[in-house]
This record gives structure tokens, C-alpha cells and sequence, in this order.
């Protein structure tokens, strides 16, 4: 028993639509023993198969839950056990609190009524518009677009096929009418328009069809069928122009094979004309996404290819034929200008074609007219002397005597010895030149490095690095040899090459018109030619070459389907006159036959079309068709009863490759089919072997006689046991489908507008804690001032008593008066002061007559509930925290005195009572005085004095001193006779920590009263304690503001920097986080707000949680790891997390209130309540989620300074952890991250000296040596670098890490060298740093992208011309470090190197950041030492600079700038449309390929019509009145998801 196996690779698979379904993936393959045969249990009971069907089924389940079997789109229902997942997924998704997201988006059901208006008034404005724009502009676009920036199928449409044919000749006529009757196939030479008798008969066609249609009859299509891609957008061309009907055009290229039923129905339901490649309808046949009586004719191109097993052969025999009623098959038409391309019996070739296309032949009856009409080139035979035999050039012996043994060479010593003989000895040396340039000898040390990796049988890989190091010396032998340029001579080139290029100069000698195409057989020889005619020609020949897009041998170039459009584009400018040259050896026999062959075949096929009886009917040949088609029908072939969908052993190949294509597997996997051979009784039997997560892993074919057969048998029984489990549907599509990550259209965005109440805490947890004790110990906080000047009085330092030590309060400002400031110094003594009952009962009165004197508050003795005590400090004591005995610092005697109600008065009171005295009017609280001294000019009876301040009571000086109540001031008696002295008014300043305001400016001026003292209380608290007490109500609510900030971050169990916990609680306007904006209801004094905190933790939640998912799941795709991070850091998540740490009540939206700040737990006995109820304020959802943000920003800033040691990063990952509470993120410190993060096999793998070298050269470029140099490697591996070829990934994942990082140390280093920029300058600035347009120059700066590995020739052309653009920006630049902002945008896979790069760094530093940091500061930071230079890199952007424009200079808030993507016309570019709405009216519109685009565009046109206007014009012109709401207190917030739209 002979055994062989072969691998096959399957291409990408078939989708249906996505579905929740996981049961059927818990389902095995169906065993054989069941009682009932259907079709399908029938072609199973007569497969052989062996127990391995048995013995190989996958397990239970997708292998890692990312994939889940599809339903069967057949129309059965789901099961029971289907409806039971997804309801489970259901309440997972709700039980998260994050809603899913399905395909069609209902309308948000919080969107306003102002938003719901500015959609419906766009769409109408929207349909108006897209219906305004012909077939024709779109045509007018693409004429006008370059033809680098078109798609393929635009470039073929642009050209001149496009000409509407409008005088066909006599012949073409003739045709047409026979092919209205019959079926034929024209055989006319080329250029003699075979393609108009298909126009004319599809306009015959359809003006039918549509006859048919009006008649009721069903629906019909026409398929023009090609036999090439380039075919497609040719022959569409021609028929788009032509016909006035719908037509379309497919090809394998553009996806459609992965499309489904629904939008196969779609494209058939909206078209009349099809053109596509064979195989595109052979599949929607087989898949019966179509049936053969839907088709009215099937037009073939090219038609002599219609034999053996090809697409044109199988269309007719599965299916044509198929069709028993002869009515119900579709007319055809063959096109073709020889019915024969091989050496073959021309006559028996053409019998064939007739019997199997079902036509007959026919050309004109009278040739002459062709000839007349069709213009043929003229043909001449140039003979060229004998050619040298091939010889070895010195440079090939050098070669051939050290590396002959290495196997990648031998095609190039090959090349080399042909080229000798064909080309000349120059041709024969320039091989080496292609094929071990830099580039190309990096593909041949990855050609080794793969089979090295690829063998079964592991070797040292000091074996691969022996055979890497020759090839580089092979390469450094071509690099350092001497090639002189060639000349026209025998030396350096054959005869034939001379020949040709005597020919090229007589054409090329001058400026011509002239076009020439020299046809090669090898494409090595193409490339030489090129080289050489560009070294030799004439100044007039501009040479070039056109090369197939197969990927080729070492020293081949790699062209896509594109460029060759484009080459042939640029050569087709201008007219053709094409010269033909059969250029033979002279001598050589075997030229000279294959040119008479050549000769005899046209005078033989001619001859046959000449004798073609005019009236000869279609079954009057003799090809045996029936014997043919029986030998088809001993072949298995199974219909599917409810689609018809038809498979055979021809299709069967197709479809298991799109089953497999569709399993679940890692990116870097290739599934792979393997077939297995071997002979029993000289038959073939083939076994097919599935990947092993297959839920089938094999099957076995009947036996045949040749092995094609044998492993078609193959896959036709697997793909009957795939369908008869289910895992493919109806239409033999597969239930396999990727199932992308549950919550990918998770709804995770926030209401911007959506608020609600939430109570606020006014007090700390630290005075309700301590409540219930009577103290035998305090800690004294002296607050000092360091400008006590600043009150414009004496004043003397305070100490707060508490039962817990207070933390280190910062420093903050008082604006006591005008123009001038004080700091307050806040000092926590560390040792406790011990209190004795005496002294603590002091210290009560002493708290309490503070309260009563300086705030008319009457408290009830209760030492238990006491949250703080006061207590005067001797002015004389030396401050500080290490005092060893603190009550040294109280001063005792004003404790004393103050234990006093009041100093008692008398008439007789010498003058120096009335100085310098705080003074109390009892029966008013509003009412406090300094006292200056007497005034005895004044009486108590005299009127009151001018510039007096202005009280209720204005009659004399007596009246204005007396505000008794009314019944006591008439029942009072003054003494008339006693003294009137001089009191400066204190005026109660509304808010102490704010600077003073016009008003209290003017009414601070007017402070002389003129009083009597009979009717007031002249305490016994000293004035410089008095003027302290007065500015103690702002300086304990900022105290306990910081405790309360403190309070929020033990939620987290953070350490935060006081000032820094309270800055990312504080919110001091209603629309704070609209950056940029004009801040509505500005809550004035309450320090920083979070915006900057916001920023910068934002970016390190990005980051910490890219790390930590980086980390823990090693096999995801970058993908997956974005849609993970969105559930992480998404405003949803952080606000159900603050929500359930009861966040909101701990945030500052209320300024300092005179009636919050008294101590809480007391009973007032006199004084106005501050109110039974807790205060409540409005919270944004959005607003809470960013301030869990500012809390992250807080851990990170309290700990880290800019040029401080190493980053400390402790405190922000756990309250990262805190704050996103989700098992992808349960660090606690940085350490953590790399704690749980198991290096991957191809990080560790030994590395090949290509990888080695790689990380040597990045070592001496860039200082940094990397331990494991595969980490490198897959920072410069490009996704369509195949895996299996070095078995390291692409650089995607680290990209995504590395993007993280990158992002924190650009945004460190604006946040910290710029501490007084607000976010949005930052984030504009930040735009610059992090762009692809400067990472991209970056790469290139450091040569990253020679080091980058990739698998297409359009990436290598993208990154060549971007890097010549740049390269030639920065030596034009002369220095500016701005360079890079002057060219177009690098290729997306640029700065994703970068990126990649750093992400490689560090994990090889073991998560180090501040190896990124060193990064930043080696290559990036120079570029931003000057950040002036981009002040405008963003607003240069017309979106933005129109947001700032509308919001800051014209005060609107009421616009919307929205785009929607234009419905496609006939294959037409993709259009977009954008309009700026401003109160509901289109002032702007633009039209452009994306979205983004389109809103530039649109942005630009608004602009130029707001340009010049002033705000007044603005107003009036588009009746704004959003200026005027701004001071209502229901303004109108501007809606960031309206800018979010608008964003760059």
C-alpha cells in the first residue's frame, strides 16, 4: 500500500449573519445508525469511511469559547436549548450593567427633542440632496480624481472603453441576428468588436425581459461571464456605457464570496445585467443563491476556454443541462477569436465547443468585410544570429565555488547561466544584483529561516545561524563588486538583445507617439530588459515593465492587481500603433516551426469558419457530449431539497475550504486541509484530514482511478457529513462563523445631558466619627497667616482642637480686602496635648462664645458632640509640628477672659473702654463693629453723620444704635447723656476664598458708624482674635472640604495629596467638562477644578488597563484586547462603580455657604437653622465618571514629579482596580502586571541570527539591548507577514500596549511642563505628539521601517514614496523641527512600528516604565521643546477652528454638523455627504469619500460664509439666541455628543 499527502490551504470562508446559537458546537458528528434515509443518509451509507470519523471528533464545544456555531439559515427554528444561551447571555449583559447593542440601532430613548428635530430636518435635507446628484457627477468626480487615489473598478471605468457604440458594422449585424435565433458562438478576430453583438443582443434581451415582466412573468437576469479579474472592469466598461439598464459587476476580489443569500437577492433584485468571472456564478448556482430559469442568457467571453473542468464547463454541465425543460434555459452567446488555444485537431476542438456550450460556431460570411474593418498590425520575422551557449561570468564562479551547495541560490545560478546565452554577460551579473539587493536578501534569509523552522526533525540552530551568516556574505560579496554599465555591444549583450534594440532606436530615435510592447517569457527577464533599455535606450524611450501579481523567486518583484492597472493606463495615453516582431534564431528549427504553426492554425481555422453550412443544425456534429456527461453522472452529486443547492465533487473543493477557512482559530494559525492517498486494488482512496477543532475530523472518498478524482471524492463525503450535522446550512454554507467579542456594540456611552439629584456631604467623616467621647487628649492645628496684614487689623493665630489628628493641610489663599491676599498656614502638631476636665471645659466656653460674639450662633453645652474645640495661640510662640508640649502655644488668659459674657459697661467708663474693642449688637446678628474710640463732638441725639454706613433706623445716632425689637424699643429708656464713640462696620464678605467683587469693593468703603454703647455688648474676645474668628468660616470650609475630598479617596484606598483629592472632586460650573467652553453658573473660589486631573487619569486608566489585559490574555487579538478595554474604561462602567461607592455625595459643586460651615451634632439654642434637609445638587452622569477619572489622576500626580526618580505608580493602579472592579484588572501595585504575565513560547524561543542581528542594529541605534530579540522581531512583523513563516506574531498586539504608553509619556510630559494649561490646550497640543503623521516620520527618523517585514508590494510603495516625501521635507526644512507637519499622512503600519517598538521595550524591560520614558526623551521630546510652534496643528483643522469660532466668538451652542454615506451609483465611488446646521438651517455642505472628509469640507464651506460677520450680524442673521439663554438658569448646555461628532 502505497501512501502520499498533500496540505491544502483554504481561502477565507463564506459568513452568514451572526447569531447567539452555541448548542450546535456541543453537538458530535452523526452517527450512521438511524432508522429513516434521507437524501443525505444515502450518499453516507455509500461513502466508505473508516472508524477515524469516529475516533477524530472534536471535543465538546469551540475549543476557546471565541466561536460559536452558527443557526441554519434554512428557516427552522431555534431550539429550546438556543432560546436558554441567549436568554443567559441576556441577563449576563443586564446583570453588568452594560446593554447590548444590536445590528439596527433603535432611536436612543434619551435623545432630546431639539436633537430628534435637527435629525429629522437633516435626513429631509439629506434625501432632497442625494437625490440632486446624477450617475453623471459621480462619473465627473472619478474623471477628475487622480488615478492613484481611485479603486481598481474606477480606474477601469475612467478609460476610454467607455465610448458609447453607436454604428455597427454589416458583419456584426449579420451575427446578431443569427444569435437572436440560436445559440452561436461568434468567432471574429481581435479588435473586430465581437463585444457590440453582445450589446445588441442584451438590449434585445432585456427590452424581452421587461415585456415579460410588465406580463407578470418572473424576474430574469443577464450574466456577461469573463474568464479574469481584469476582464470584469474591462468588459463592464463597455456595457455600463451601452446599456441604460442596471449592471454590475463581480469578481472574487471584491469579497463576494463571503456574501450570503439575502445579499445575493439584494444585487439580483437591483440589477438586470451581471458581469462577473464564471466561478462567481458557478458558486451562486451551487449555493442555489440563484437557479438557471432566473437567467435569461449567459454570455461567454472568451468562450474557447469552455472545456475540462473549468468554471464555463461546469456553469453548462451541473446546471445548464440540468434543467430538463429546454424552455426554461437561458439563451447563450460565445465570444471567442479562435475556438482553439493549444495544439490540437482545430476541427474535432471546435466540435466539441459547439456540443458543449450548446451553440454553433458562426463568423461573417463574407471575411473580406473583417478584413476591411479589422486593422492588423504588421507582422515581420527579424532573424538574429546564434546564440552563445550559456557561460559562467566571473562573478557567477566566485559565487558558484562558495555558496553552490546552498539551495536558495540555485535558481539564481540558473537565472544567471540562461542570461548568459538569452541576455548577454551584463544581464547574467545584474541577477545578483535583484536577488541579493538588501531587501531581497532579507527574503532569502526568511526563505531559510522558514524551512529551518518548517522541518519536522529539530536541528541546533547554530545550523541556521552557519547558513544565515553565508548568505549575508554572499550578499556582501554582490554589494562590494564592480558593475561597469553595459553597452551595446556583443561584450555586454546577445544578438537577440542587439536585434531588439536596433529595432527600439529606429522607433524611439525621436519624439514619437509610438507605443511598443515586448513580450517576455520569463519575468526575471522583463525586469532585466527594463533595467537595461533604461541604460541604453534613447533619451525618447521611457521603458517599464508589467509583471503578473503571482509572488515570485528571490529577486522578483511584487505587483498588484492595481499597479498593473495603472502601468497599462499610463502606457495606454495617447494612440497605439503596436509593432509585432517574430523574433527567431537564426538556424533554430524550432523557432521556425513554432512560427508555421502558428501560420497553419489560422489558415485552418479560417478555412473551418469558411466552410460552415449556413443552415447547419446544432445536433449535427459528431462529439459524443452524452458519453461525456455520463462519466460526469457516475460522479456523486447531491441537491439540497429545500434550496437546491447542488454539490458535486467539482464544487466540493470550494466548500470545505470556506467550512475551514470559517473555524475557529488564532490569527496565527492556517488551517489547513490535508489529503492523504493510497492504493487499494489499483484504485485510489483518499482520507481528508480536518483541523482538530473540526467538529468533523475526517472522511474517505470512493475509490477512483486517478487521484484528482480520489481527493474531490474526499471532500464530497466530508462535506455530506458536515451538512447531515448541520455545520453547513441549507446552502451549503457553514454555521461556523466568528463570534467577535459579546459586548463589542455594548451601549457604553453616558447621557452628556442626563443629570440627577444626589445628596452632598457638608461635613467629613472625621468630626461624626469622633462624636460620643469626652477627650482626654486634643491635637492642636495653629492656623496662621502668612500676610496678617492682609485683614488690615491685628490679629492673633487660632488652634483647632481635635480628637484625631488632622492630616497636613496645604497651603491656600484668603482675600481678606482689597488687593491683597493671605496664605493660610495650617500647622498639625504631631504630639497630643493632654486636657484635663478644667481645661476642657475652658476650651468649650471659650468655642462656644466664638461661635455666639463672632456669628450670633447660641450653642447648648455638649462637650461629647463637640466636633472641634478653638483656642487662641500666643502670638508670642514659635509654630511648629514637633512642639513637645503643645498647650504651651494656647494662650490661657484669653481662654479665661473669654469665659466671661461680656466686659461690662458704665457710664462712667473711661475713654480707653471704647478703644480697640469688638463690639456686638445683641438684638441683630448682622451687626459687628470694631471700635475706634469716643467721638466728643458727636451726641447721642445728633443726626446721624454723612458717609455713615447705612442701617434701618437713620434718626439720630441713639436710634441708629438701637435695633431692640419694636415693643422694647418703645418701652426703652436710653440715657441721652452718655458717650458716642467711632466703630468700623464688618462688612460679611459673601465668600473669603474668592477675590472681592465690584460691590464688596464699593460698599467696603462706607465702614464708620457713630453708636452708642448702652444697647450693645462689648465682648470679651480680643479684636485680633475677633478679626481671626471672622475669616475661620472659609478657612474650615476649605479644611473640611480636603477631609471630605480625603474621605472619597479611602473609598479607593488611595494615599492622594490633599489639594490634589480635592481638585478631582471639585466641579465648579454646570458644564465643567466641556473644555473649552463658556462656563455656565462659574461657582467662584472654589480652587482648581478636575478637568487637568481628568486628563492625565484618563490616559493612565488607558494605560494600566491595556497592561493588565496585555498581560492576562496572551492569545487575544488586538481586536478583542479594544473591545475588553472599552468595558474597562468606558463612562458606563465608572459610573455604575462610583454609583455603588456613593461617589456623587462626596463631589464639591457648592462655593464656600455661610450657612454650612457651623459645627454639626449641636443644639441651637439661638441663631438661624441651616435647614432640616441635607443640601442636594444636580450631577451629570458623565460628570461622575470623570471624576472617577480625576481620583486615578490624583493617585498618579500625588506621588510623581516630572524630573523626579523612578515613576511611582502604586496608588493609581489601585484605584484603577477600585474604579473598574472586573476580574482584567485586579492589580494592586505596578509589580502585579508583570507578576501575572507568562512570556509566550515565541518570545522565548532560541532567536535566529536574522533576529539577533536585528536586535544588534537596533541596540547601537537606539542604546537599548533586548534580552529577547523575537520580542523585536514582532514589533517589525506587518499582519500580512505570514505567521508560519517565522512563527512570531505581527506587531498588532504590541502596537496596542505600545499606543498606551506612548500616550502617557507625551501626556506626562505636557501635563507637568505646562501645570497652568487648561485640557483642551492639551489635548490639542497632545494631537500633535501622538498623530500617525508624526510617529510616522519618527519611524523613518530611526529607520524602523528598513527593518519592517511585509507581505504586499502596495505597502512597500506606500512606505517608499512617503519616505522621499519626508526625507525631502526635512532637508528643505532647514532645521525646523516641524518638518513633518509639511507632508502627506505616512502609511498606517509606520507609526504602528513605533508604537509597537516601545510596547517590545517594555516588556523586555520586564514592564519598565521608565525605559518609555527614555524613549521619549532620546527621540521624541526634541521635537516639542518649543510647543508654540503647534498652537495652530489643531485649530488649522476648519472643524475645530469652526467649533471655537461658533462657541467662543459667536456664543452659539445651537448647530450640529452631521454627515450620511450616499446610496451607490452603478459601483460609484463612495460618497458622503456633511451639512453644519445652525438652528435647524443648512449654512454649509460638503461631498467627499468618508465622513471625516466630508465634515472638513463642510466645515470649510460654513466658514467662508461666516467669515467677516460680527457677533450682532451673526445673531441677527441666523436668529441666535443662545447668548441671552446663557444667563437663564435653564440654559441650554452645549451637547458633547453633537462636538464628538464634529471631532478631528
Amino acid at each position: 500500500m502505497v501512501f502520499e499527502s498533500s496540505v491544502y490551504n483554504s481561502p477565507h470562508c463564506l459568513q452568514s449573519p451572526p447569531t447567539t446559537d452555541s448548542s450546535r458546537s456541543n453537538r458530535e458528528p452523526m452517527t450512521q445508525s438511524v432508522t429513516k434515509l434521507d437524501p443525505l443518509e444515502l450518499l453516507l451509507s455509500s461513502t466508505r469511511t473508516s472508524s477515524l470519523t469516529e475516533s477524530r471528533k472534536a471535543p465538546k464545544g469551540s475549543p476557546d469559547g471565541r466561536y460559536r456555531p452558527e443557526k441554519d439559515t434554512t428557516g427552522a427554528d431555534t431550539t429550546d436549548s438556543e432560546n436558554a444561551i441567549a436568554s443567559r447571555i441576556d441577563e449576563a449583559e443586564k446583570s453588568s450593567g452594560l446593554e447590548s447593542e444590536g445590528e439596527d440601532e433603535n432611536p436612543i430613548p434619551h435623545m432630546s427633542n431639539k436633537r430628534r428635530a435637527q435629525n429629522a430636518k437633516f435626513n429631509s435635507w439629506f434625501s432632497e440632496r442625494a437625490e440632486s446628484i446624477s450617475k453623471g457627477d459621480l462619473q465627473t468626480i472619478v474623471k477628475a480624481t487622480d488615478d492613484e487615489k481611485l479603486s481598481t473598478r474606477n480606474l477601469m471605468s475612467k478609460q476610454e472603453s467607455t465610448i458609447i457604440i453607436t454604428d455597427p458594422r454589416e458583419y456584426q449585424l449579420e451575427l446578431f441576428e443569427k444569435a437572436k435565433k440560436q445559440n452561436i458562438i461568434a468567432v471574429l478576430d481581435t479588435g473586430s468588436g465581437k463585444t457590440l453583438i453582445a450589446v445588441l443582443l442584451l438590449k434585445h434581451t432585456l427590452d424581452q425581459e421587461l415585456e415579460d415582466r410588465a406580463l407578470g412573468k418572473q424576474h430574469r437576469i443577464s450574466f456577461f461571464l469573463v474568464d479574469c479579474v481584469t476582464l470584469v472592469f474591462q468588459q463592464y466598461a463597455v456595457l455600463e456605457c451601452n446599456l441604460d439598464q442596471n449592471i454590475e459587476r463581480f469578481c472574487g476580489d471584491m469579497g463576494c464570496d463571503l456574501w450570503n443569500k439575502a445579499t445575493w437577492d439584494k444585487h439580483f433584485s437591483e440589477n438586470m445585467v451581471i458581469v462577473c468571472t464564471a466561478e462567481v456564478l458557478y458558486q451562486c448556482l451551487m449555493h442555489s443563491f440563484i437557479t438557471v430559469d432566473r437567467i435569461n442568457i449567459l454570455i461567454f467571453d472568451e468562450a474557447h476556454h469552455a472545456k475540462k473542468n473549468h468554471a464555463y464547463a461546469r456553469i453548462i454541465k451541473e446546471f445548464y443541462l440540468a434543467e430538463v425543460e429546454v424552455s426554461k434555459r437561458p439563451k447563450v452567446f460565445g465570444m471567442t477569436a479562435s475556438p482553439v488555444d493549444a495544439r490540437v485537431d482545430v476541427v474535432k476542438a471546435a466540435k466539441e465547443l459547439e456540443s458543449l456550450l450548446h451553440c454553433q460556431i458562426a463568423t461573417t460570411s463574407d471575411l473580406s468585410l473583417l478584413q476591411r474593418s479589422v486593422s492588423r498590425p504588421k507582422e515581420a520575422v527579424a532573424q538574429y544570429g546564434p546564440l552563445l551557449p550559456p557561460f559562467a561570468t566571473p562573478l557567477y564562479n566566485i559565487l558558484k565555488l562558495k555558496f553552490g551547495d546552498i539551495e536558495v541560490f540555485s535558481k539564481l545560478f540558473k537565472y544567471s547561466r540562461e542570461a548568459s546565452s538569452q541576455l548577454g554577460a551584463w544581464c547574467a551579473d545584474q541577477i545578483w544584483t535583484f536577488g541579493l539587493a538588501e531587501e531581497e536578501g532579507r527574503k532569502v534569509e526568511g526563505k531559510v529561516e522558514r524551512r529551518f523552522l518548517s522541518q519536522r526533525d529539530a536541528q541546533p540552530i547554530e545550523v541556521l545561524d552557519a547558513d544565515i551568516a553565508r548568505i549575508r556574505e554572499a550578499r556582501d560579496i554582490v554589494s562590494k563588486h564592480i558593475f561597469r554599465s553595459p553597452t551595446a555591444t556583443i561584450d555586454d549583450i546577445s544578438d537577440k538583445v542587439l536585434l531588439l534594440h536596433k529595432h527600439l532606436t529606429r522607433v524611439f530615435e525621436r519624439p514619437s507617439e509610438a507605443r511598443c510592447i515586448v513580450f517576455v517569457k520569463r519575468r526575471y527577464t522583463a525586469r532585466l530588459l527594463g533595467e537595461l533599455f533604461s541604460r541604453i535606450g534613447t533619451p525618447h524611450m521611457r521603458p517599464s515593465i508589467l509583471i503578473g501579481t503571482r509572488i515570485g523567486e528571490a529577486g522578483d518583484l511584487k505587483v498588484s492587481f492595481r499597479q498593473q492597472v495603472i502601468t497599462l493606463l499610463k502606457f495606454r495615453k495617447g494612440e497605439l500603433n503596436c509593432l509585432y516582431i517574430h523574433m527567431i534564431e537564426n538556424g533554430n528549427q524550432a523557432h521556425l516551426q513554432a512560427v508555421r504553426e502558428v501560420r497553419l492554425a489560422e489558415g485552418v481555422m479560417r478555412q473551418f469558419c469558411e466552410s460552415l453550412p449556413d443552415d447547419r443544425l446544432l445536433h449535427g456534429n459528431d462529439y459524443d457530449l452524452e458519453g461525456q456527461l455520463a462519466k460526469e453522472k457516475s460522479l456523486q452529486s447531491y441537491t439540497e431539497p429545500e434550496t437546491g443547492a447542488k454539490l458535486t465533487y467539482g464544487s466540493s473543493l470550494v466548500v470545505l475550504a470556506h467550512f475551514v477557512a470559517c473555524l475557529p482559530h488564532h490569527n496565527e494559525t492556517t488551517l489547513q486541509v490535508t489529503f492523504v492517498m493510497s492504493v487499494q486494488d489499483k484504485k485510489f482512496i483518499c482520507e481528508v484530514i480536518l483541523p482538530e477543532n473540526s467538529p468533523i475530523r475526517s472522511a474517505i472518498g470512493r475509490p477512483a482511478t486517478k487521484k484528482s478524482i480520489a481527493k474531490r471524492a474526499a471532500a464530497f463525503s466530508a462535506c455530506i457529513l458536515l451538512r447531515k450535522s448541520k455545520h453547513l446550512d441549507g446552502n451549503l454554507l457553514p454555521t461556523y462563523t466568528k463570534q467577535l467579542p459579546a459586548m463589542r456594540n455594548a451601549l457604553l456611552a453616558l447621557n452628556m445631558k442626563k443629570t440627577n439629584e444626589y445628596g452632598m456631604r457638608v461635613k467629613p467623616d472625621l468630626w461624626e466619627n469622633s462624636w460620643g467621647s469626652v477627650p482626654d487628649e486634643l491635637f492642636v492645628t495653629v492656623l496662621e497667616l502668612d500676610k496678617p496684614q492682609a485683614l488690615r487689623r491685628p490679629y492673633q493665630p487660632l488652634a483647632v482642637l481635635t480628637r484625631t489628628r488632622l492630616p497636613k493641610i496645604p497651603e491656600f489663599l484668603l482675600y481678606p480686602s482689597t488687593d491683597s491676599t493671605s496664605a493660610v498656614i495650617c500647622t498639625s502638631l504631631t504630639t497630643a496635648m493632654k486636657v484635663p476636665p478644667t481645661k476642657l471645659a475652658m476650651l468649650n466656653d471659650f468655642t462656644l462664645r466664638f461661635f455666639s460674639d463672632l456669628f450670633n450662633k447660641v450653642y447648648e453645652s455638649e462637650t461629647e458632640k463637640m466636633s472641634y474645640w478653638l483656642a487662641p495661640v500666643d502670638p508670642a510662640s514659635r509654630i511648629s509640628s514637633r512642639v513637645p508640649h503643645p498647650e504651651t502655644l494656647i494662650d490661657w488668659g484669653t481662654v479665661e477672659l473669654a469665659m466671661e459674657e461680656k466686659l461690662d459697661w458704665s457710664i462712667n467708663a473711661p475713654d480707653s473702654f471704647y478703644t480697640d474693642k469688638f463690639v456686638v449688637d445683641p438684638w441683630s446678628g448682622a451687626r459687628r463693629w470694631f471700635s475706634v474710640g469716643v467721638a466728643p463732638e458727636f451726641k447721642p441725639l445728633d443726626p446721624v453723620p454723612p458717609g455713615t454706613v447705612t442701617a434701618k433706623y437713620m434718626r439720630n445716632i441713639l436710634d441708629y444704635s438701637n435695633y431692640m425689637y419694636p415693643k422694647a424699643r418703645k418701652a426703652a429708656k436710653l440715657k441721652e447723656d452718655q458717650p458716642v464713640f467711632l466703630a468700623h462696620f464688618v462688612h460679611h464678605r459673601l465668600n473669603l476664598l474668592d477675590e472681592i467683587t465690584d460691590k464688596e469693593k464699593h460698599e467696603s468703603l462706607r465702614k464708620n458708624c457713630y453708636l452708642c454703647p448702652e444697647v450693645l455688648r462689648f465682648s470679651t474676645l480680643p479684636t485680633g482674635v475677633a478679626a481671626m474668628g471672622l475669616v475661620f468660616p472659609a478657612i474650615i470650609s476649605r479644611i473640611e472640604s480636603y477631609l471630605i475630598a480625603l474621605d472619597a479617596c479611602k473609598l479607593l484606598q488611595i494615599t492622594v495629596e490633599p489639594a490634589l483629592a480635592l481638585e478631582a472632586i471639585t466641579k465648579d460650573s454646570d458644564n465643567t467638562d466641556e473644555h473649552g467652553s463658556e462656563q455656565i453658573n462659574f461657582r467662584r473660589g472654589m480652587g482648581n477644578n478636575y478637568e487637568r486631573l481628568e486628563f492625565i487619569g484618563d490616559c493612565f486608566l488607558k494605560m494600566a488597563t491595556s497592561i493588565s489585559l496585555f498581560a492576562q490574555n496572551p492569545d487575544n487579538d488586538e481586536f478583542e484586547y479594544h473591545v475588553k478595554r472599552m468595558l474597562l474604561i468606558c463612562n458606563k462602567n465608572l459610573f455604575n462603580t462610583a454609583m455603588q461607592l456613593n461617589l456623587p455625595e462626596y463631589i464639591r459643586t457648592q462655593s464656600f455657604a455661610r450657612r454650612t460651615w457651623y459645627p454639626e451634632g449641636l443644639t441651637l439654642l439661638r441663631g438661624k437653622e441651616k435647614g432640616a434637609k441635607p443640601p442636594m445638587h444636580p450631577l451629570g452622569d458623565k460628570t461622575i465618571a470623570d471624576v472617577c477619572e480625576a481620583l486615578i489622576g490624583a493617585a498618579l500626580v500625588s506621588h510623581n514629579h516630572w524630573e523626579g526618580p523612578t515613576m511611582k505608580f502604586d496608588h493609581a493602579v489601585k484605584a484603577v482596580t477600585a474604579l473598574v472592579r472586573n476580574p482584567d484588572h485586579e492589580m494592586t501595585t505596578w509589580s502585579d502586571y508583570y507578576k501575572v504575565y507568562n512570556k509566550p513560547t515565541y518570545q522565548t524561543s532560541p532567536a535566529t541570527a536574522s533576529q539577533v542581528d536585528l536586535a544588534s542594529k537596533i541596540e547601537s541605534k537606539l542604546g537599548y539591548h533586548f534580552q529577547y530579540p523575537r520580542l523585536l522581531r514582532s514589533a517589525f512583523i506587518h499582519p500580512s507577514y505570514p505567521f508560519s513563516w517565522e512563527k512570531v506574531p505581527c506587531y498588532q498586539r504590541l502596537e496596542f500596549l505600545g499606543d498606551a504608553l506612548l500616550d502617557m509619556a507625551c501626556i506626562n510630559y505636557l501635563f507637568y511642563k505646562f501645570p497652568k494649561k487648561d485640557p483642551q490646550w492639551l489635548t490639542e497640543h497632545k494631537m500633535a505628539m501622538v498623530s500617525n503623521k508624526f510617529l510616522g516620520a519618527v519611524c523613518v527618523k530611526l529607520g524602523f521601517h528598513k527593518h519592517l517585514r511585509y507581505n504586499g508590494a502596495l505597502v512597500e510603495y506606500q512606505i517608499r514614496d512617503y519616505v522621499t516625501e519626508l526625507q525631502e521635507a526635512e532637508a528643505e526644512a532647514g532645521g525646523s523641527r516641524d518638518y513633518w507637519t509639511q507632508v502627506k499622512n505616512p502609511p498606517k503600519c509606520l507609526p504602528d512600528v513605533v508604537e509597537a517598538y516601545v510596547g517590545a521595550v517594555f516588556v523586555d524591560s520586564e514592564f519598565d516604565y521608565d525605559e518609555v520614558e527614555s524613549f521619549f526623551k532620546k527621540h521624541i521630546e526634541w521635537f516639542f521643546e518649543d510647543m508654540t510652534i503647534y498652537d495652530t496643528f489643531a485649530n488649522h483643522h476648519p472643524t475645530t477652528f469652526l467649533h471655537n469660532l461658533l462657541t467662543i466668538t459667536f456664543g452659539c451652542q445651537n448647530y450640529r454638523l452631521l454627515a450620511q454615506e450616499m446610496p451607490s451609483i452603478d459601483g460609484s465611488p463612495t460618497q458622503v455627504i456633511a451639512a453644519l446646521m445652525i438652528h435647524n438651517e443648512v449654512i454649509g455642505e460638503g461631498r467627499a469619500a468618508s465622513g471625516k472628509n466630508a465634515k472638513v469640507k463642510a466645515s470649510s464651506s460654513a466658514l467662508e460664509k461666516l467669515k467677516g460677520l460680527a457677533p450682532y450680524e451673526y445673531r441677527m442673521q441666523y436668529h441666535c439666541d443662545c447668548s441671552s439663554k446663557a444667563h437663564d438658569a435653564n440654559v441650554a448646555k452645549v451637547d458633547m455628543a453633537d462636538l464628538a461628532e464634529s471631532a478631528i
